[in-house]
């Protein structure tokens, strides 16, 4: 039976992964009261098992803008939140393995110049080589962004929640949201717990994000997917960009402590109602036979663990981010598709300068919710 009772916040935060708990510090740092509802614990999914990109290359260019952002963002992380979030920048690299890539990759390096952004360089193979001597010697060439990397991600998680809490910021366990109801001054948020009440509701409920938009009936095409990961056995140092290919899935990264971090987006099996995944390793056999095709020298590496986390997709694979088109008070950030980890500083700021009122100087235009309405995407086309 639901309790009646209600605790009152300015801001009252659904999902306590990166988004929610980067959402939840820009508004305390600005003097709201913010509670975060998790009906799990923070990084149970996406945010605490994901890859850790830190990527300006080879974003959507509706998204070029907000990376760039969050990449100055990543450099000072310590000053946000007090901890450097085990950030390491050594570059990104997609990798060219014949004339038809590098004719690929040249094309995506004028497109983002044609943006007025110069962080994505075309490099030969003598260059490339300089920077990664281990790769298979048929390699070409590759698109380069210095200054690009990763961080740890359940370290960063951590790391922002901390710095929330530290400034009264309230997290609440195993709260699943059943009901949002619409008040005279904002929202009643009503779990099996109890209801919290606030001006501004926020939903990063990541996977579940459309559960959230259901109850405002204001549904969006979420689909959920599970990313695999594998990481290798300790290695000695022979790698440091982070490497892509132009043709093939792949995200390659040697770790701090001499781990191999392999992903490529192959998704594994899941489903929602244990919020389970099962490893594909029909899959896995793919993800290494890439690894190998660029690192014959991984043929006797040992993999140590495989893990999956559950994600939330759109079709366009760009993220919702903004006001609620239905519900006044209510904003969104989710919808990230595997690709946002290094967005979360920034997108905290954003939700935060709008729940404000403040307008973004960030073109955020291609983030509305309104895309998925019919009715509106024909009205605005008229």
């Amino acid at each position: 039976m639901t309790s009646t009772t209600s605790e009152s916040f300015d801001t009252v935060i659904v999902g306590g992964g990166l988004m929610g708990s980067s959402t939840a510090l820009q508004l305390a740092l600005a003097g709201q009261r913010v509670a975060v509802l998790e009906k799990d614990h923070p990084g149970r999914h996406a945010s605490g098992v994901n890859a850790g990109g830190l990527r300006r290359l080879n974003r959507h260019p509706a998204e070029i803008p907000l990376a760039v952002a969050a990449a100055e963002m990543w450099r000072d992380i310590a000053s946000l939140v007090d901890s450097d979030c085990d950030v390491k920048l050594p570059g990104q690299l997609r990798v060219a393995e014949n004339a038809a890539d590098l004719e690929t990759l040249q094309e995506r390096a004028a497109l983002v110049r044609s943006l007025g952004h110069e962080h994505e360089q075309m490099i030969d193979r003598d260059q490339l080589f300089r920077l990664v001597p281990a790769l298979a010697l048929h390699c070409v060439g590759a698109l380069y962004t210095a200054g690009d990397g990763f961080a740890r991600p359940y370290h960063a998680l951590a790391a922002f929640r901390r710095k929330a809490e530290s400034l009264g910021v309230i997290y609440h366990g195993g709260h699943n949201v059943l009901a949002l109801e619409q008040r005279a001054a904002g929202w009643r948020v009503v779990t099996e717990q109890g209801g919290f009440t606030g001006r501004a509701v926020v939903n990063a409920a990541g996977a579940w994000a459309d559960r959230i938009c259901a109850l405002l009936d204001e549904p969006v095409p979420l689909t959920v997917g599970a990313p695999m990961m594998m990481v290798t056995e300790r290695l000695p140092h022979f790698l440091d960009p982070v490497i892509g290919a132009a043709s093939r899935m792949l995200s390659f990264k040697q770790m701090q402590n001499g781990t191999v971090l392999i992903g490529g987006a192959h998704l594994a099996e899941h489903e929602m109602v244990h919020e389970s995944t099962t490893i594909d390793f029909a899959k896995l056999r793919e993800s290494a036979r890439t690894v190998l095709a660029l690192f014959p020298h991984m043929k006797s590496v040992r993999i140590v663990r495989t893990w999956a986390g559950l994600e939330a997709f759109m079709p366009d694979r760009l993220p919702v981010i903004g006001a609620s088109a239905r519900a006044p008070g209510v904003f969104h950030a989710f919808g990230f598709s595997a690709h946002g980890f290094q967005l979360a500083p920034i997108v905290g700021r954003i939700v935060a300068e709008q729940i404000a009122g403040r307008p973004s100087s960030l073109p955020l235009e291609a983030f509305r919710i309104e895309r998925f309405n019919s009715a509106s995407a024909e009205s605005e086309s008229q």
